[in-house]
């Protein structure tokens, strides 16, 4: 068991270009796991920060010039030789073509089929957080109507959007049943997934991808279902060490501005935003009052992304 003063703090690039695809290099012989795949990046010296360091590694390992980069996810991983808490980054604009500087091998990849192995353990958690897609609709059918939500929903689908929750409250059981089947039919024509709020049953019946947990299901889970693709509902810094603890795809952190529904509701902000998610292991989803030009906001506060109802089109 290594001290916590005993753990190696590591900036880490997931240098990404506008086609989705990411930069990985593969360790040179000398080094420990020498062979192996993993994002770019090195250890931060004492009294350097985490963006300094990320800006120094990659002009000396790929010689570029960080311009514009996100914090995301921070991992912890313990090899028999060290302990390592990586900080990730996504660098999203740079200046220069990346280069090997250290006799390392690059490859460009992407996260729903990379073609490279073997990968650093500490690394390869972090592709299927890359696979999520940056924005998280969740249907409004009770409010709109379910011909009008599902119309709605394919225009969004038809604009891109790849990973929607069907949360219905209100809705009888039968009908919820047929509307949730219906959306993910819609989806799949896409190549979208979807989740059921709640409902392990309901996810299978209509071969849906995963479920979303409610922040008091969460609380009271000892495990995860059998289940690809499983996401919480948070609110405080508990529910995100829980979502944690149970190793699930992903949270949604809310309400982070003030909400139509809940008008009167205590907000987070994105400074408490951004503070709550500083050390999440976990992709978060900011909701709450927001809509697609947010979207660059939750990423300069460390969100994966944002999640909408009302504004799912």
């Amino acid at each position: 068991m290594f001290h916590p003063s005993d753990i190696v703090k590591v900036a880490a690039a997931v240098i990404t270009r506008p086609d989705g695809s990411f930069l990985l290099a593969r360790r040179p012989a000398g080094k420990p796991y020498a062979g192996y795949w993993e994002f770019p990046g090195g250890k931060v010296k004492p009294d350097e920060s985490l963006l300094h360091a990320l800006r120094r590694e990659l002009l000396e390992e790929l010689g570029i010039h960080v311009e514009h980069a996100y914090p995301w996810i921070t991992r912890t991983f313990t090899y028999p030789h060290a302990a390592v808490c990586l900080h990730f980054y996504r660098v999203v604009q740079w200046h220069g073509e990346p280069y090997p500087q250290e006799n390392q091998e690059l490859s460009w990849q992407f996260a729903n089929n990379v073609a490279v192995e073997p990968m650093l353990p500490a690394n390869a958690p972090v592709l299927r957080a890359l696979d999520l897609p940056p924005v998280y609709a969740i249907t409004n059918a009770m409010e709109l109507g379910i011909k009008l939500s599902l119309t709605r929903i394919e225009h969004a689908l038809q604009a891109g959007l790849r990973l929607v929750q069907v949360r219905e409250k209100g809705m009888m059981k039968e009908a919820l049943h047929v509307f949730a089947g219906e959306v993910v039919k819609l989806a799949h024509r896409y190549g979208a997934k979807v989740l059921i709020n709640e409902d392990i049953r309901l996810c299978r019946e209509v071969g849906a991808d995963g479920v979303h947990f409610p922040s008091s299901q969460l609380m009271n889970l000892t495990e995860l279902p059998g289940i690809d693709l499983c996401g919480a509902s948070c609110h405080n810094a508990e529910e995100l060490f829980q979502a944690e603890r149970l190793g699930m795809s992903f949270v949604v952190l809310a309400p982070v501005l003030p909400t139509l529904s809940h008008p009167e509701s205590k907000t987070l902000g994105w400074q408490k935003f951004a503070t709550l998610v500083r050390e999440c292991s976990l992709p978060v989803y900011a909701l709450g009052g927001l809509r697609q030009e947010d979207l660059t906001t939750a990423w300069e506060h460390g969100g994966h992304g944002i999640a909408m109802m009302r504004a799912i089109v």
